[in-house]
């Protein structure tokens, strides 16, 4: 895969974006989070961007900055890519960041919708826990 990417141009974000995954799967998180910065500072576009995105967060979050993850998660959007992935990282990355209550309110956000029965039930009640 290195050969690879070092066929790339230095600046190619999708070359970059790959590389860091790789660090990623290989439980080298550490090693993987300036390498998606950097993709996603490169312009790192369609449907990799959310996935970087949401890797980078997750990333973080292991490598014990999980305040940095729920920043980059805080306003993440759902999209066709990733579904309402980056949401269910936020609920742990709120947790890992002593924020138990938010975590469990925005994981039962983000369940409600596929509930057939008692969606709006669970998502009232997600409100009414500690803001």
């Amino acid at each position: 895969m290195r050969q690879l990417v070092d066929e790339r141009p230095g600046d190619d974000p999708d070359a970059t974006y790959e590389w860091a995954s790789v660090h990623d799967f290989l439980g080298r998180e550490a090693e993987a989070v300036p390498l998606y910065r950097k993709a996603l500072a490169d312009g790192l576009s369609g449907d990799r961007r959310p996935q970087a995105i949401i890797q980078l967060a997750s990333s973080l979050r292991n490598v014990g900055e999980a305040g940095a993850a729920v920043e980059l998660l805080q306003d993440a959007e759902a999209d066709s890519v990733t579904g309402d992935a980056a949401r269910a990282f936020l609920a742990l990355a709120l947790y890992d960041a002593g924020r138990p209550g938010e975590a469990l309110r925005v994981a039962l956000k983000a369940l409600a919708p596929t509930l057939p029965l008692y969606s709006r039930s669970v998502s009232s009640y997600a409100d009414e826990l500690a803001e």
